[in-house]
């Protein structure tokens, strides 16, 4: 996030036309930035994301078998969050937070979908390296030292795989919109310890589902193909496609689309005087 001068209102002060211009800086920013910072900012953001399904696949194991689904479920969304917790407080660049507020200054024709399009893909691409790169260390390391089972994580992508393409995609919706939320939110929050907040509870919503997210879904998709849970090929590139294509509607539309049309279509700051009224007659 960039940083703003003492005199600009913060926290729950801020109004919605605020909180559009500050996240249309940032987008701008990273727009206009580096490719190759870009990269290793996303690059990070796919490692640290993939913790979250490290440890998932450590609750699974140390569990033995969750008696309860609600409880399992609530579980893997609250350890889930966490790894979410890493990436936004650590301003790494995450494909589905640009998804949403990417698209912004483009509405505003300050940036250009070639601008749009190359920051999505650099960010996108470096994801999905951090996942694998990743997934090929846990799966390396875990069941060396006994902190997962493969079957763990042969149960994570079983949640996430065998659907029609309509549910995944709407399911991806979904989790874009959390996303989104969540970055929105991050900008209205208060301090520190509020976006923390926001970001556990909106972000265990994702894992609690589990809705389908295209990043950390990877990871989760990847090392249970490396640990020969019987996903092939052709069933992770469904799943990337169909979440992919629901993130980018869910924060493009449902978010950054509709919270800047209706900023955009509030008319002009109005200014009322208010006259005391003599309530003696």
């Amino acid at each position: 996030m960039t940083s703003r001068p003492d005199t600009e209102p913060s926290g729950a002060s801020l109004s919605y036309r605020n909180i559009l211009e500050r996240e249309m800086e940032n987008a701008l920013k990273e727009i206009n930035r580096p490719p190759a910072g870009v990269f290793l900012s996303g690059l990070s953001a796919g490692l640290n994301l993939s913790f979250g399904a490290l440890l998932m696949g450590m609750a699974l194991t140390f569990s033995g078998g969750f008696e309860s689904i609600l409880v399992q479920q609530l579980t893997l969304g609250g350890v889930s969050s966490i790894a979410f917790l890493f990436v936004v407080i650590g301003q790494t660049e995450l494909f589905t937070a640009h998804s949403t507020m990417a698209i912004l200054p483009v509405l505003d024709g300050r940036a250009s979908l070639r601008g749009l399009g190359r920051v999505w893909g650099v960010t996108y691409t470096s994801n999905l390296v951090g996942c694998a790169l990743f997934a090929g260390l846990i799966t390396s390391l875990g069941p060396a030292l006994g902190i997962l089972d493969a079957d763990a994580f042969g149960t994570l992508a079983s949640a996430l795989l065998p659907h029609p393409w309509w549910v995944i995609f709407l399911s991806g919706v979904i989790a874009g919109w959390l996303m989104g939320l969540v970055t929105w939110l991050s900008a209205a929050s208060r301090d520190t310890v509020s976006r923390i907040l926001f970001v556990l509870i909106v972000t265990a919503v994702i894992g609690f589902g589990p809705f389908h997210h295209s990043i950390l879904g990877t990871t989760e998709v990847l090392s249970a193909m490396f640990l020969g849970q019987g996903v092939a090929l052709g069933e992770f590139g469904h799943f990337l496609l169909w979440t992919t294509t629901g993130n980018i509607v869910g924060g493009g539309v449902f978010v950054g689309l509709l919270n800047y049309g209706h900023v955009a279509l509030a008319g002009e700051k109005q200014d009322v005087d208010f006259e005391a009224e003599d309530q003696n007659g």
